[in-house]
Order: C-alpha cells, then structure tokens, then sequence
C-alpha cells in the first residue's frame, strides 16, 4: 500500500481539477484532522461529516450547535434550494429581515407533516389548510380548518385562549379596517359587529317596525341531515326582502360547476327590528290605557 505524506497538496498549473479516489469501486475516501477521519465519502457517494458509516446523502454528526449553519453573509438570497429528480421544487432563504421556505412552481403546496401524516399546508395561492389537502368551501377563503375524517378530533377543534386576560381572541378587518371581533370575559363570549356611531350616517329612529315584523314567516322545521332533530327559525330567502343585512348569498345561486351555494342568516340582525315593535306596541298599550 502506498503512503503519501504531505501539508499541501496544488493542482499543476493549467489543471482545474484535483481528483481523490482509491483505484477500485469499493473502497472508501477518508479526509481527516488531527488523526482522526473528519470527513467519509463512501463507494455509493454518501458523504459523512463527524461519522465513517454516513447512511444518506450528507450525514452529519456532530456536538455543535448548530450542527448546520448555512451563511448568506451580507447578501440577501437563497442559502438552500431543494430538487426532485432534477427540478427546483422548494428553497430556503434568508435575508436581514426575514426567513423564508417556499415550494417553487405554479401548483406546489408547502406541506408540513405529523406522525407520518400531512397535517397541515400552505397551497399555491397562499391559503392556510390544516386537516384539509383543499378549500373546504367555495375556494375563496384563505385559511381552513378540518376536524374531521383521518383529522377527527373528539373534543375541541380550535382553541383561542386568552390566558388570564379578558380581550379579543379574533378580529376581522376588511379594507376600511376592523369590523368584528369575538371576544372573551370572565365567564363570557361575546360576538361583536361594528357599530360606533362614527361609522354612521343618516340615524333615522321613527319607521314603522311592527308592519315589517308582522311579514316575517317564523317555522319549525328540521335540517336534511337531521331528520330527528325540530328547530325554530326562519328561511333565508323569505327573510332577504324584509331584513336584508340578516342574509348572505341569493336564493337558488350554484356554483361553477352546478353545485349549490346556500344561503345564510344571522338572526342577530333582527333583534333591532324586534326592539322597536316592542317599543310601538309598548307606546299603543299605554295609549290604551290612558284612555
């Protein structure tokens, strides 16, 4: 076996490439410091730092931290880029502000996994989905949550909690700004809409609620998926003429692809609506009484 022994070794000049290797396809390339191996390249070119048996691409075994460190220096860009077969499919950068890992490509998902199971993902368009591979409603919205089929949770699905403070646990804005939140008390939740005086305009308080009350159809009925179940309210479309801001959606809309769009209600709308015919009644049952 030879023996070379030595401080530096220089490619002659001219030559830009330094080749290592053992003669054979078995063997094994060894770099080491201070007599001992620093760095294994293996025959199937697996490449162990701080281990001789590397069983991955790049093996890393070391008592540092970190044990990977991977230095922009000054410049802002991308210190990791990952392939498939080839083809950039996600990186990693830095810059003076900021850190970011991205799927590259017009439909690649950042998928984030648990237990060997995808638990959560960030798809093309920047949605949120967690328990979901998809939006689960009409596509639009921008963050979603399942609780259900391999994702099933027996108890609560979304925890917001507030420590020992009372506050909001939510808001939501739209481009004028905020315009909701739901917050915690003690021992409450409340769901709150906005409603300073600020934001309006044209405060009228002498209309007629009792007529419009009096065209309001309240039903009992039972939802499709609950056969067993009666409940009292009322249907969307026959609320939407009369309390307009209490609904969402049209009546009998589908979406692209035939599939229905139904509507909504938020019952709340109409507790205003119910004060005042209180209030009309209340004024005619003292005028009765007057009499």
């Amino acid at each position: 076996m030879s023996k070379l022994e030595t401080n530096t070794i220089d490619t002659v000049s001219g030559t830009t490439n330094l080749t290592i290797g053992g003669a054979n396809n078995t063997g094994t390339t060894t770099i080491k410091t201070n007599n001992t191996a620093a760095v294994t390249i293996d025959n199937s070119q697996k490449v162990g730092i701080g281990t001789t048996s590397p069983d991955s691409g790049l093996h890393i075994t070391q008592d540092v931290n970190p044990v990977l460190k991977l230095d922009r220096g000054s410049a802002n860009g991308t210190n990791l880029n990952l392939n498939y077969n080839g083809t950039l499919t996600g990186q990693i950068s830095t810059g003076s502000n900021s850190f970011e890992v991205s799927a590259v490509g017009a439909s690649t998902p950042t998928k984030f996994f648990a237990n060997g199971s995808e638990a959560m993902r960030i798809n093309s368009d920047g949605d949120v989905l967690i328990g979901t591979t998809s939006t689960l409603l009409s596509g639009s919205e921008k963050f979603s949550l399942n609780g259900l089929s391999t994702f099933e949770r027996a108890g609560t699905v979304a925890n917001f909690n507030r420590i020992n403070s009372e506050g909001t646990c939510i808001s939501f804005y739209q481009a004028n700004g905020l315009r909701g939140t739901i917050s915690v008390g003690g021992s409450s939740t409340a769901y709150n809409t906005s409603s300073d005086y600020r934001l309006k305009e044209n405060v009228n308080y002498d209309f007629d609620a009792t007529s419009r009350l009096k065209e309001l159809k309240p039903a009992r009925f039972n939802f499709i998926e609950e056969a067993d179940k009666t409940v009292d309210g009322f249907l969307a479309h026959e609320v939407s003429n009369i309390v307009p801001e209490a609904i969402t959606g049209t009546k009998d809309a589908v979406d692209e692809d035939g599939n229905p769009e139904y509507q909504g209600i938020d019952q709340s709308k109409l507790v205003p609506l119910l004060v005042k015919t209180i209030q009309e009644l209340e004024a005619r049952i003292t005028e009765l009484e007057n009499k």
